[in-house]
């Protein structure tokens, strides 16, 4: 008799549960659509190392031996095709020679570094690691080579990914740049002047590098370990062997290290993987300016107080900025609700903006403050740049 009596809620309970069943195969199937690239990194816990290790390590071999399997040796391979001599354009030599002179052509090879980001084969590097490169070679700690495909690169930060199958591998832990301390011990691994895989060691000299001149979006690591030709791409690592970033450059008189040397850090170097990663492209967005720093004569000139902002040098004809109504001699003082005061911070903050999305400008015009909006568009891809001296 009792069991009759429950029959009803039993029923009752019975259809909740097979609803609920219902919508969680729906919710399931609405996710099962065509997917993209799957970025799967591996992160270590955002805490300063000088926490996390307590007091300084009598070796950093744990640390290397955590991230050297990680680091690959790059070597590519491209065709030049040079003109030929300028005296054959002379009648006389061509009258011996004819007019049928094929250009010459020669295999240009190159040697880089690079670091395994995921397990299944991605791989960052530098843009002017394989730059123009017909063929691109992996080589493993373990011996092991392989061919790798370029799935994306982005000249405006110097960072390209590559793809290599050479089934399940090691990824590195990605650290966190933005815990970096002077005085941090890090160390360089890569592949110097091809002899093989090589470890230097140092400390952060600096932080927020930028004006160098080696690429649009600047915020360089600055370390004296040694970083020589053939480290571009490779891996700067704290002493608990967790990537920090990537090594790009060195300021050097003679070609080798002086002991000045630059990476991306990975945080920047993380958003820009991942776009690339997904879509092959990196997305930014812009206003169509030029702006200069706000040095003291400038602020003295438009009466200011120096680092109020950046000013406004040259605006692109019917470009976002000037369709927003913004003038050159403007003093712009908050992009998108965020103070700004120097180069880099405007950039960058214009450029995170998703294009298409309308921002508040704040500015400073004739001494008077006003509000403007504008629309950011996807930013142009950069011109072609030639390879630079300082990039090891």
């Amino acid at each position: 008799m009792q069991i009759r009596k429950l029959l009803p809620y039993i029923g009752q309970g019975l259809l909740v549960g097979l609803a609920g069943g219902a919508i969680a195969v729906l919710l399931l199937w609405g996710r099962s659509g065509p997917q993209q690239a799957k970025v799967e990194f591996v992160e270590a816990p955002h805490a300063p190392m000088a926490q996390a290790q307590g007091a300084a390590p009598a070796s950093y071999a744990p640390a290397v031996k955590r991230a050297a399997p990680s680091v690959v040796n790059i070597h590519t391979s491209k065709t030049v095709t040079r003109a030929n001599h300028p005296l054959l354009d002379d009648p006389a030599f061509r009258r011996f020679f004819g007019d049928a002179l094929p250009p010459q052509q020669s295999q240009q090879t190159s040697l880089g570094s690079g670091v395994i980001v995921s397990a299944s084969g991605y791989i960052i590097t530098n843009n002017h690691v394989i730059d123009g490169a017909d063929e691109i070679d992996v080589g493993l700690q373990d011996g092991r080579h392989a061919s790798a495909r370029l799935v994306g690169t982005d000249p405006e930060t110097d960072i390209a990914i590559l793809k290599t199958d050479l089934g399940t591998l090691t990824p590195m832990v990605l650290g966190h740049s933005d815990l970096l301390q002077v005085g941090d011990v890090v160390l360089a691994i890569g592949d110097p002047f091809g002899v093989g895989q090589t470890v230097t060691q140092g400390i952060i000299s600096a932080t927020g590098r930028s004006e160098l001149g080696l690429s649009t979006f600047e915020n360089f690591i600055q370390t004296d370990a040694a970083i020589n030709p053939g480290n571009s791409g490779g891996a700067l690592v704290n002493a608990g062997g967790e990537l920090i970033g990537i090594n790009t450059a060195i300021f050097s008189r003679s070609g080798g290290s002086e002991g000045i040397g630059f990476a991306i850090p990975v945080n920047l170097a993380k958003d820009v993987m991942t776009q690339l990663i997904k879509s092959g492209q990196v997305t930014r967005s812009w206003l169509g300016i030029e702006i200069q720093e706000l040095t003291p004569p400038l602020a003295e000139s438009f009466g200011v107080p120096p680092g109020k902002g950046v000013v406004v040098a040259r605006i692109l004809r019917d470009g976002p900025a000037d369709k927003a109504g913004l003038e050159t001699g403007d003093i712009i003082t908050e992009v998108a609700g965020a103070a700004v005061t120097t180069l880099r911070d405007t950039l960058q903050k214009i450029a995170s903006q998703a294009p298409g999305k309308k921002i508040e400008l704040k500015v400073l015009r004739s001494g008077k403050s006003k509000t403007l909006t504008a629309t950011v568009t996807q930013r142009p891809k950069p011109e072609p740049q030639q390879q630079d001296s300082s990039r090891p």
